[in-house]
């Protein structure tokens, strides 16, 4: 209840109250029975409320019946985020994404609402004879739906080509995960200096951001924040953001930033587990980052029950305890990368080049850390720290031991 309530108020509302109650079934027509709802409508009255929000899913009748004996708006657990969602995008991406979500969701939920969808379309000629306003609106919001998928597989087909000219020079990625508010988007700044908002309401990052990181081992690294995952995050937005969340799934090694403050700590980790799992993200190596230790009163002895109960006592060395807000800790996370990150060893080499090959010695500068360089004539030589995939990538100009 109390997330419930953190999701209203990051929506810009204000709770007059709250009410529970727990029975053996769901009813069918109103969800909580024809007692609760006369009990609900006296809260309703009494505070003044103008929306009431359930914490369940409701189906389009229960909906319905109980927006007639509440005389007020009525919105599930989904509605709620989709409404979030639609006020944090701000890339075109991210808005279409939205609307696909939305658009899923109210197409079952039609039937009852008038001419409230005639927004969506009008003029002459949209209705054929004896069509009712109803298949008018299915028909309007297919159209739009086949729309929407286009441009998104257009979005997905850019982000698939940047990642094969990524990989061209390749690069390992990093894919920041985790519940909502847990702190994700603040060591993303704190890692990369970026600028992406940070802020305690829920969803505050919906677009996703990528940039570069040099690791102590002076590998460089992509590392990516996306959207915070929640408990039961609705399908209909895990289907939408099927291509942001590819980032997460195609990454070479995802930091789980877990809130470790949090008295819920296990069970977000282990919904964040279901989420990586249905996009296809179970396998990929993880690296547990328990974030804002600096609010836990005794961090050694917390964190560590914390990494048992989480991971188990069979990956010790598998979580890294900092705090974002202070940069405590990021030191041991960036060495923690370095040391599980399953991709392209460091390695010493030289190379022969033509003076005039700008490119290559560029990648040179730009990919590895060159120790010495001299020109002779028409060649440069460079001896460099490069990643083994840029060694192989410039090995026609690689210069053995031997010389040959």
């Amino acid at each position: 209840m109390e997330e419930l309530a953190e999701l209203a108020r990051s929506a810009g509302a204000r709770v007059a109250g709250r009410v529970m109650q727990s029975r053996a079934a769901p009813e069918a027509a109103t969800l909580i029975g024809s007692g609760k709802v006369e009990e609900l409508a006296r809260e309703v009255a009494g505070g003044g409320a103008d929306v009431v929000i359930f914490d369940h899913d409701l189906s389009p009748t229960q909906q319905r019946n109980l927006e007639k004996e509440l005389g007020t708006k009525v919105l599930d657990r989904t509605q709620l985020i989709l409404d979030i969602f639609a006020s944090r995008a701000r890339t075109r991406e991210g808005r279409l994404q939205v609307e696909l979500a939305q658009l899923n969701y109210l197409l079952p939920r039609l039937a009852g609402r008038g001419v409230e969808m005639s927004r969506l379309g009008g003029g002459i000629g949209t209705r054929g004879p004896g069509e009712t306003q109803l298949e008018t609106d299915r028909r309007r919001i297919a159209r739009r739906l086949r729309k929407i998928h286009q441009e998104l597989e257009g979005v997905r087909t850019g982000r698939a080509l940047h990642r094969r000219q990524r990989s061209a020079v390749p690069l390992p990625s990093l894919a920041l995960a985790g519940y909502t508010n847990a702190g994700k988007s603040t060591l993303f700044n704190r890692l990369t200096r970026a600028g992406v908002l940070a802020d305690a309401q829920m969803f505050a990052t919906l677009d996703p951001t990528i940039r570069a990181l040099r690791l102590p081992s002076h590998r460089r690294a992509l590392v990516s924040d996306t959207v915070g995952f929640i408990r039961s995050l609705p399908t209909t937005l895990v289907k939408a953001f099927r291509a942001t969340l590819e980032e997460v799934a195609e990454a070479t090694l995802i930091l789980h930033v877990v809130d470790a403050s949090s008295a819920h700590a296990v069970s977000q980790s282990a919904h964040v587990r279901e989420v990586l799992a249905e996009i296809g993200a179970a396998s990929t190596p993880q690296l547990l980052v328990l974030n804002k230790s600096d609010r836990l009163s005794d961090p050694a002895a917390e964190v560590e029950t914390l990494r048992a109960r989480i991971l188990g006592e069979a990956a010790p060395a598998r979580a890294v305890a900092i705090s974002a807000l202070t940069g405590e800790g990021l030191d041991r996370l960036l060495e923690a990368i370095d040391q599980v990150l399953p991709f392209d060893p460091l390695v010493r080499a030289r190379f022969r080049l033509g003076a005039a090959d700008g490119a290559a010695i560029h990648l040179l500068h730009e990919l590895g850390r060159v120790v010495q360089w001299e020109y002779s004539g028409e060649y440069c030589d460079i001896e460099a720290d490069v990643s083994q995939s840029l060694r192989n990538r410039l090995a026609e100009y690689a210069v053995t031991e031997s010389g040959a």
